[in-house]
């Protein structure tokens, strides 16, 4: 396989892990300690993640423990977790934050397998964008022959067929994970 095709299957590549990373901050029935990632506490004046601040278990499988490693920091993480429209309803303890997360509703159930629909969507968009990203380098540059183009343009369209058959398993995975009660 040509240097360009394994440049462009990598670029794929992190684009799976980045679609995979945003399908694990979606809700499922269970606790999930990766919701809470990317939600941002005041610190002292600054922004700071959560999981920065704060050790977070998951105690009971619809349950997460917060526990901020400064008792100072108690109620300002439980406001962000609050404004961070999450879903969830946070409840401050003598010295952690106890997080349950209610069983889903079938129409929430679906909503969340339509946001990973979508998720999946971007997903396949981002995949075409780097393929027409390569296709057009090749296009570009003169001193490659026809038919090594043609080789190497095949080889980036099987590659974006793979990637796209990964991406369907995982939301498929994913839709089922959703949808158990």
């Amino acid at each position: 396989m040509d240097a360009l095709a394994l440049e462009a299957q990598d670029k794929m590549g992190k684009s799976i892990e980045s679609y995979e990373g945003a399908l694990r901050k979606l809700r499922s029935g269970r606790a999930n300690p990766a919701i809470l990632s990317g939600i941002m506490c005041d610190y002292y004046g600054d922004k700071m993640d959560i999981s920065s601040l704060c050790a977070i278990s998951m105690p009971e499988p619809r349950q997460l423990l917060v526990r901020p490693y400064s008792r100072e920091d108690l109620k300002t993480v439980a406001a962000a977790i609050g404004a961070a429209n999450i879903g969830v309803n946070p409840q401050v303890e003598a010295d952690a934050i106890r997080i349950i997360i209610p069983p889903l509703t079938e129409d929430v159930r679906k909503d969340i397998a339509k946001q990973a629909k979508g998720l999946s969507d971007e997903a396949k968009v981002a995949i075409r964008n780097i393929r027409r990203d390569y296709l057009d380098l090749l296009k570009e540059d003169d001193s490659m022959s026809d038919d090594y183009k043609e080789r190497v343009e095949d080889d980036i369209q099987k590659i974006v067929d793979d990637t796209n058959k990964k991406i369907d398993a995982i939301l498929a995975e994913k839709q089922q994970e959703i949808m158990t009660i």
